[in-house]
């Protein structure tokens, strides 16, 4: 009877672990980012934005459908005539703010002929401290923000070569965005963002991508950017690294903390590689 008893124990434990396993490793990388993003020494890591001031020139708020049945809000900057090139642009945790904006136009103003649309994952909302940030980032639902994504690839249309671009938050949900684009999928960027481990998904993956990534950040580690590498390679897919000795959030200019020089050098690579890739 003993023995019949540890053998149960036994059984019992290694099922518990396999079905533990499965749970962690069936999380996706958003989810991965939302479970982060709960972390208080990683909302203690931004610092709250610098007032950043700006009056669009071009680019204006507008609503579109989303296939949930919702509307859903972004700021577009139209180009002056037709053209199949559109990037999606997502923000970071702190919502479509100003610098967002100001980041829409200013891509808008030195790409050329490209239509720039900043979507909003916060339906409205934006946050103005870390504590807002991390409330909003945990209250959004990966179902919500592929809606509003499926919303804006549909809105670009389905000749449109699809681009994306989003730091932190965001730049998990550029990689995300360009899997949904599917054949239409061109380019995407990623600045410091958490990076998709499922084979599968990437094995589907028809943009080559470009990761911006610090080397001093605490939460996206240069190990996880290393096993994005080697992933990236397994399913034979066009990547390309550049790591910076900063730290997260590097190249905003509202963070405290923010490296002028390697933003720069960042944002001249975000050109080449998009321009390189448009008609």
């Amino acid at each position: 009877m003993k023995k019949i008893l540890i053998c149960l124990f036994t059984i019992s434990n290694i099922s518990a672990f396999a079905q533990t396993k499965k749970n962690c490793c069936s999380i996706s990388s958003t989810e991965k980012f939302a479970a982060l993003a709960s972390n208080e020494k990683f909302a203690a890591s931004h610092p709250d934005p610098l007032p950043f001031n700006f009056t669009p020139m071009k680019g204006e708020m507008i609503t579109f459908q989303s296939p949930d049945g919702k509307k859903a809000n972004a700021f577009l900057v139209k180009a002056n005539k037709p053209t199949n090139n559109w990037v999606i642009m997502i923000h970071e945790w702190w919502g479509l703010n100003s610098y967002i904006q100001e980041q829409a136009e200013k891509l808008y103003n030195e790409i050329g002929i490209v239509n720039v649309l900043a979507i909003d994952l916060y339906d409205g909302q934006v946050a103005t401290t870390k504590e807002q940030a991390q409330k909003f980032s945990g209250e959004l639902k990966d179902a919500r923000a592929d809606s509003i994504i499926k919303g804006a690839i549909s809105l670009a249309g389905p000749r449109a070569k699809i681009f994306t671009i989003g730091w932190c938050m965001g730049g998990g949900w550029s990689l995300q965005a360009s899997l949904m684009a599917g054949k239409q999928a061109t380019g995407c960027v990623m600045y410091y963002g958490m990076p998709e481990t499922n084979l599968n998904k990437l094995k589907n993956l028809h943009a080559d991508v470009l990761g911006l990534f610090a080397k001093k950040d605490d939460y996206i580690k240069p190990k996880i950017v290393d096993q994005f590498e080697k992933d990236m390679k397994l399913v034979k897919k066009n990547l390309t690294i550049k790591s910076y000795d900063a730290v997260h959030a590097f190249a905003n200019p509202s963070n405290p903390k923010y490296d002028q020089v390697a933003g720069e050098d960042a944002h001249q690579a975000v050109l080449s590689f998009f321009k390189s890739r448009m008609n």
